[in-house]
Formats: structure tokens, sequence, C-alpha cells
């Protein structure tokens, strides 16, 4: 009996800049969707979780999923401008790994922002 391989999938990211062409990713990535959300909110606070949705790539359950797992660990703090949500993010926050317990989000982000 002969096993179908998977196909792997690829899967196009929209540019952040209008000038970038789309990134073709075959099925990983080196920052994880948690990461990804925090640099979304790093460069707009008032990011809505549709918008992020479509900038990572994962669905607005996802999004909702990993802003509860960051505003629960502190990391991020959601707070209502009118009918909006603004994400203020702690830049003092150790990052969680003992390879990386000696660097802050703060340092993180401003690499990749």
């Amino acid at each position: 009996m002969r096993l179908k391989s998977k196909k792997s999938r690829k899967r196009v990211t929209p540019p952040a800049d209008a000038g970038l062409l789309p990134v073709v990713h075959s099925g990983w990535s080196f920052l994880t969707n948690h990461t990804h959300i925090l640099v979304c909110l790093a460069r707009n606070p008032m990011t809505t979780v549709r918008e992020l949705s479509a900038k990572v790539g994962i669905t607005e359950r996802s999004v909702q999923r990993i802003l509860t797992d960051l505003e629960e660990s502190g990391v991020v703090a959601r707070s209502k401008e009118g009918r909006c949500n603004r994400y203020n993010l702690d830049l003092k926050f150790r990052l969680r790994h003992p390879l990386e317990a000696d660097h802050t989000l703060g340092e993180l982000l401003k690499t990749l922002t």
C-alpha cells in the first residue's frame, strides 16, 4: 500500500509596506505567531483583531487566544479608547526562555521594528 505524501503548504504573507513583494513561506518561520502579534502591536497599538489576523495570516480566533495569553502573562495590557482597544506593551518584560532571559521584549522589538 502506497502512502500519500503531504504536499508542502505554502502561505503568502501580505507585504508590510506597499513597495515590498509578498514572501512565500514553506511551512515554518523563525518567529512565533505570538511574536508576529507583538511586532504588529509595537508598530500600531490600535491595530484591530481583524487586521492582526490578516497581517499574521491566522484566524481571528487564534489572534484572540494569543492576545489572551499575552495579557495573562503581563506582556500586553488592553485598554479601551472609545470603541477601540489600545494594546500597551511592557517593554521591560524579560523574555521567558532561559536562553533569552537576560533580554527584554523592548530589545527584541527594537531589532524587529
